[in-house]
């Protein structure tokens, strides 16, 4: 329970703080300042997840998650107090560093825990479940807050739940502690605070500016490859490395690592498209119609999968879910303004249910049960690492390929429909955004053109995920024929093995 109450207070934490967001512009202005409340808290936990993960395989999983909590806890607090958009977004630091160790930890103490894979297979899928539940809840929780008492409650809507989770975990689980000494791998984790940090600034630059080529996004990815070149200098080297190189040489580790960032890639690029395809293309606005549906199927498809793991090989599972994604990937890209409602939610429940949700149980699975006891902390960690760095990419490179072509189009619209009639370069005509939003003021024609631009922008930014699933399934070709088995089947094999030996 102390572990499923922390994961709640991370999957609540964003949508919630997105919800009330309106109420804090209200209140503490920063507008043009708004996207750091998210962006800090990003890249503060995933610079962190790593770091988190080594330490609890060093230090123990309670200890690090009980820090974690705590501040966790102390950020959420902080920003409860926040005067100022500045404020707010250097407090959202503290809580990102915290949930850059409640999410890997969590499940790397149900793996210790539960030895049987049977068990922390299925228990790992309800907690897959809890998160996305609370994912879904969030923002009605979040209005709900911020219009009768204040958006300040929303941040300090986790104390209670964090303290909770914080002083069951400290008085029921009960762990060894080790009788040596470790050493902390201090330059391995400052660089690869430093590469996470940049290469994810520089993908949301990106993304928000539509050119991969500037002086600042060179510089940062500069300082990132840099940084991730004398990170592996640094780790073949330490005694006790952040990231134990030696685990990339196992397959299933490699493999699903790739397959993981392909997953989140997908799923990110798909949960910012999918709703923009939804309201300016299909003319829907409730976005609920949408959004439900998706991270329901996502929920079920992670139970699901959870309670079959173990009679199927990891190869199998994940080449499937893949192929699934390269099905999707080709109906998306056939999607139309024609295309009745239903079977757009068909398309995206079976994102969910085939491709998105399975991956996100049995790749924690995966990984965890193909490593030594001593790397659980760390193998989860890098898990959410693959899927979070995925992701920024993948919402990042379908911006691009998206805006590149609503850019062509409106250029050839301004020819067409002599929106600058003068050639006035001065002049801004109504854009695509301007025009979708308010259909009832353009004329008929324009607005069809721009539907079909959308449309077309969208659709053609979905072969970003083709390629993903197939780079995906690729990856999980080469996990050779492992399987996960129940606790009772490993007692068989070694019993008939002692026999055979005798």
């Amino acid at each position: 329970m102390s572990i499923a109450l922390g994961l709640v207070l991370t999957a609540l934490d964003n949508t919630i703080v997105s919800a009330s967001v309106n109420k804090i512009l209200d209140d503490i202005g920063g507008l043009d300042k708004v996207t750091w409340i998210y962006t800090t808290y990003a890249l503060a936990g995933t610079s962190t997840m790593l770091i988190f993960g080594k330490l609890s395989d060093l230090f123990g999983r309670k200890t690090l998650y009980l820090i974690a909590i705590g501040l966790f806890l102390l950020g959420s607090a902080l920003c409860g107090t926040a005067q100022t958009i500045e404020q707010l977004s250097i407090y959202r630091i503290i809580q990102g560093i915290g949930s850059g160790g409640i999410f890997p930890i969590s499940f790397s103490l149900i793996y210790t825990l539960y030895t049987d894979p049977k068990d922390s297979a299925k228990l790992s899928g309800i907690f897959s479940a809890v998160f996305g539940l609370s994912s879904i809840v969030g923002p009605q929780i979040g209005v709900w807050i911020s219009e009768t008492l204040s958006w300040r409650w929303c941040f300090y809507i986790s104390v209670p739940i964090g303290i909770a989770s914080f002083v069951s975990l400290l008085l029921v689980l009960q762990e060894s502690r080790t009788e040596t000494k470790p050493k902390i791998d201090v330059p391995g984790a400052m660089l690869i605070v430093i590469a996470t940090v940049c290469s994810m600034l520089a993908l949301d630059m990106v993304g928000k500016k539509d050119v991969w080529i500037s002086w600042k996004i060179i510089a940062l990815y500069g300082v990132s490859v840099l940084a991730v070149m004398s990170f592996f200098f640094v780790e073949r080297r330490a005694k006790e490395p952040i990231l134990p190189l030696q685990l990339f040489k196992q397959r299933i580790v490699a493999g699903t690592s790739i397959v993981v960032f392909c997953q989140g890639a997908i799923m990110f690029a798909a949960m910012t498209y999918l709703p923009l395809y939804s309201i300016y293309v299909l003319g829907e606005s409730r976005l609920n119609l949408l959004l439900t549906p998706f991270m329901l199927s996502m929920i079920i498809g992670s139970v699901l999968i959870s309670f079959i793991l173990t009679r199927f090989k990891i190869r199998t599972i994940m080449v499937v879910n893949m192929a699934i994604g390269v099905v999707v990937s080709c109906l998306l890209m056939k999607l139309s303004p024609d295309i009745p409602f239903w079977q757009f939610i068909g398309l995206v429940v079976l994102l969910g249910l085939g491709v998105l949700g399975p991956l996100n149980s049995i790749s924690q699975n995966a990984v965890t049960y193909s490593v030594e006891e001593r790397f659980i902390g760390i193998s989860s960690s890098l898990v959410g690492f693959c899927r979070s760095m995925g992701g920024v990419m993948g919402a990042s490179s379908m911006a691009v390929i998206v805006n590149s072509q609503m850019a062509a189009s409106s250029k050839t619209a301004i020819e067409r429909f002599k929106l600058n009639p003068n050639s006035d370069p001065s002049y801004q005509p109504p854009n695509i955004e301007t025009v979708l939003r308010n259909k009832d003021h353009f004329e008929p024609d324009l607005v069809s053109y721009f539907t079909h631009a959308m449309d077309h922008a969208i659709t053609q930014g979905f072969v970003l995920l083709l390629c993903l699933s197939v780079i995906g399934a690729s990856a999980a070709l080469t996990l050779g024929s492992i399987k996960i088995k129940k606790q009772s089947e490993e007692k068989s094999q070694a019993d008939t093995s002692s026999q055979f030996d005798i």
